[in-house]
């Protein structure tokens, strides 16, 4: 396993090294509300990332133990990606983000609808999507 390279000890910037970059925590937000678990699922997703860049982020993603991927049984040539734990510790930061966001962005329908549930008990809620996470 490659090992990311610190800038500092900064708990925030070592944490921007492994999932800070502008297309990781969104194959990241993929998995976690989209079920999206497929390179080619990743490929149609609105923002459009290049498979260059997909590819390289699903590695880094990898190797840093935030997602895994998995063999397709039919064929050896496709796989699929889940998040690990450690992914799935993510949640309350991309919950947050959603959180301020609704501030200052106008958000889509669904999103609204979540973060309504959210406001309503922020821990459970957490925990229950957590829960749901580990089980798939």
């Amino acid at each position: 396993m490659k090992k990311t390279k610190r800038r500092s000890d900064c708990p925030i910037s070592c944490s921007l090294d492994m999932w800070g970059d502008k297309w990781s925590l969104l194959i990241i937000r993929d998995l976690m509300f989209s079920k999206k678990c497929r390179y080619s699922d990743f490929l149609k997703s609105a923002e459009g990332i290049a498979t260059n860049i997909l590819a390289t982020r699903l590695q880094a993603l990898e190797e840093n133990k935030i997602i895994e991927k998995s063999d397709d049984q039919d064929s050896k040539s496709k796989g699929f990606y889940k998040l690990t734990p450690k992914g799935i510790d993510l949640l309350p930061i991309l919950i947050e983000i959603d959180l301020w966001a609704e501030k200052y962005f106008p958000i889509p329908e669904d999103i609204k609808t979540i973060l309504i549930e959210v406001k309503k008990d922020k821990a459970e809620f957490n925990n229950k999507a957590i829960l749901q996470l580990t089980n798939n």
